[in-house]
């Protein structure tokens, strides 16, 4: 489905369909929304006769410190794009009219997505939707344009988000108090909040495909189909927003922290395919072969995951994630089918695609499909050759390493000739500087793990 398409009964709307549908009433409010750095929708909610009469034709404005931020919303030290010495003015929020659709979980509610522009027109390239969108531009050059999916995990409790702050998070009920992996029963459970979920989503122009249990205890996946790599990257902020809303409406909680507890992480698997100028699928070479261009992407995407890996796994509970023998890599190989590899290589003939298994449920998933751009685009125009699968068990292998800390991530991206050449030295400075600002609020934090091994005994 193209973002547009199908009209205001798929959950998509035009223009027209929008003003048709505020004149009568039926919708009142839109909102309007950017992406962060932390892959959060942030914006306003507008009137809908005062989006059609003034968004539309001139665009909204934004605090430009909504680039320029930690996860706590404090003003940081260090960026170029936004300080005080600069005065944190506005930047433009451009509203991407393909982008409209409903939003079925409020009442009376459309979404339209905005591209983030100075106030002089130029695009904010820090910005994570215009990091991918230059990627997808550099693919274009080349003749190719990128699909994926993402598949997000999540944990559900039976607290509210209110509950869980005066809890500390601690002592908190999760939906399922046993492994539900694949489980009909333990879905069951709590049939009545994911169906909610699966059926709004739709709603709002999703293509569902299914859901499952997982692992840890309450831990549930939601999988929708694949599209192009920015329609896609907005429909993961949006699910990622739209179900802790819907969770809160049903007296819920739910978390995509990629490590909660010492069990099973909440993982993004990202799948990842390229077609052709002629909307061909570039991977497959008869239905069970594949081309040089998915050898070049893949091997492209390998060399160069070290370098990136910052934008896969971007604060420093992610890396808590890749432990050995828990389904997250650690090794940086490729197989067909075999979950032990940083990337799995599934399907066949049209659906031969890549999945890379690195990133987690905190990613923000235009950053993460940008690196997984660059490094194909890398392979591609480079012409590298791919090692051979790996098979067997890649935790025991002697293959490099996905890096084991923020901290070394962030190192391998800011002295990266690679990420420099495919990002520009701009955005590569602006999300090191936001990997320093996560470890320096880590390195001065007393945890819970200090006080119960101090407090008495130390």
């Amino acid at each position: 489905m193209n973002p547009g398409d199908g009209g205001s009964q798929s959950g998509w709307l035009s223009l027209e369909d929008l003003r048709h549908e505020t004149a009568a009433g039926r919708i009142d409010t839109v909102l309007v929304a950017m992406t962060d750095m932390q892959g959060r929708l942030q914006g306003k909610r507008t009137d809908a006769r005062y989006f059609l009469e003034e968004v539309v034709p001139k665009a909204a404005e934004g605090c430009n410190y909504l680039l320029a931020v930690d996860v706590d919303m404090r003003t940081v030290a260090g960026y170029a794009l936004a300080s005080w010495e600069l005065g944190y003015g506005d930047f433009v929020l451009r509203p991407d009219l393909d982008t409209l659709r409903r939003v079925p979980w409020h009442p009376n509610t459309a979404m339209c997505v905005a591209d983030v522009v100075s106030t002089d027109g130029e695009d904010v390239v820090a910005s994570p939707r215009q990091v991918l969108r230059r990627q997808v531009e550099r693919l274009g050059e080349r003749g190719y344009q990128a699909y994926a999916a993402t598949e997000l995990e999540f944990i559900v409790f039976r607290d509210t988000y209110e509950e869980a702050w005066r809890k500390a998070y601690r002592d908190l009920t999760p939906a399922n108090f046993y492994n539900v992996d694949y489980s009909l029963l333990g879905t069951a459970r709590i049939e009545p909040l994911l169906r909610r979920i699966r059926l709004e989503m739709a709603g709002a122009g999703m293509q569902v495909e299914s859901v499952k249990g997982e692992c840890n205890y309450g831990q549930h996946e939601i999988a929708f189909r694949y599209c192009g790599v920015l329609a896609k990257a907005d429909e993961h902020s949006l699910f990622k927003t739209g179900a802790k809303e819907i969770a809160a409406q049903e007296g819920y909680s739910l978390t995509f922290m990629a490590k909660f507890d010492e069990r099973e992480g909440n993982s993004c698997h990202v799948h990842f395919s390229l077609r052709n100028q002629d909307d061909e699928a570039a991977f497959p070479d008869g239905p069970h072969g594949h081309t040089d261009v998915f050898e070049h992407a893949l091997a492209g995407i390998m060399a160069t995951l070290r370098d990136v890996t910052v934008l896969h796994a971007p604060n420093i509970n992610s890396y808590k994630r890749f432990v050995e023998g828990s389904f997250a890599p650690t090794a940086i190989a490729w197989g067909r089918d075999n979950r032990t590899c940083a990337f799995r290589v599934v399907g066949h003939g049209e659906g031969l695609r890549i999945e890379c298994r690195v990133p987690g449920g905190d990613v923000n998933p235009y950053l993460s499909i940008a690196a997984l751009v660059a490094g194909a685009i890398e392979g591609i125009d480079d012409k590298m050759a791919l090692e051979p699968e790996f098979v067997g068990n890649a935790y025991v292998s002697d293959k490099l390493r996905v890096p084991g800390t923020l901290r070394e991530a962030a190192r391998l991206f800011t002295e990266s000739a690679f990420a420099r050449r495919a990002f520009g030295d701009e955005v590569v400075d602006h999300y090191t500087n936001a990997a320093r600002i996560e470890l320096e609020a880590y390195d001065a934090a007393v945890t819970d793990w200090e006080r119960f091994r101090g407090f008495e005994r130390l």
